[in-house]
């Protein structure tokens, strides 16, 4: 388990982990479904998204529609790794979005440590689902600072997180106007080194 002042996640090494992140409407979602469809046929997309109110439950609808038949979805907008718990094992997982994700535990009065816990146990439990992961991710740190604190709280949790992940991921990319911009790319020498 993480404790307040452990500064990186520890997550299984046998998976790729790529965070993707970027402004609303980037290209940052379709970037990582598009990845997903050329890793495998067996694809888990997870929404992390609430039906708060008629837009919202529109908005998911039409994703729904546009993904089609070519994901199972999950809809895990909390206790990530207790849903995953029940999950047959996958080739890939889509986990969008960690921005939402964060912002529900936030309004369930959790401390910021329980939130980079809980999202810490829902990462190691996808990398132990699934070869590849993908997590889609806003950028919401470019902006002016917002005027209360609990927005604050959200933005600097977000963007602490995403450094969490970025850290242990290996690949970044961030979207900007539908480019993806490649950040990093782990090379794994282990295999390389096997051969020497």
């Amino acid at each position: 388990m993480l404790s307040a002042t452990t500064s990186a996640f520890f997550l299984p090494t046998q998976s790729s982990l790529n965070l993707i992140s970027g402004g609303a409407r980037s290209g940052k979602s379709r970037f990582a479904e598009q990845t997903a469809l050329r890793v495998g046929e067996n694809r888990l997309y997870i929404a992390t998204a609430q039906a708060w109110d008629a837009e919202m439950r529109e908005r998911i609808k039409s994703h729904r529609i546009e993904r089609g038949d070519r994901f199972r979805t999950l809809n895990a907008p909390f206790a990530l790794h207790h849903a995953l718990a029940e999950q047959p094992k996958c080739d890939v997982i889509v986990i969008d979005c960690l921005t939402l994700w964060i912002s529900n535990l936030l309004l369930q009065e959790k401390t910021d440590a329980q939130i980079r816990e809980d999202v810490h146990l829902g990462l190691h439990a996808a990398m132990i689902q699934a070869p590849r992961v993908l997590v889609v991710s806003n950028e919401v740190g470019l902006g002016i600072v917002p005027d209360n604190a609990l927005a604050r709280r959200f933005r600097d949790l977000n963007g602490r997180l995403q450094q969490d992940i970025s850290g242990a991921a290996d690949e970044v990319f961030l979207a900007a106007f539908g480019v993806i911009l490649p950040l990093k790319k782990l090379v794994r020498l282990a295999a390389e080194d096997n051969h020497a």
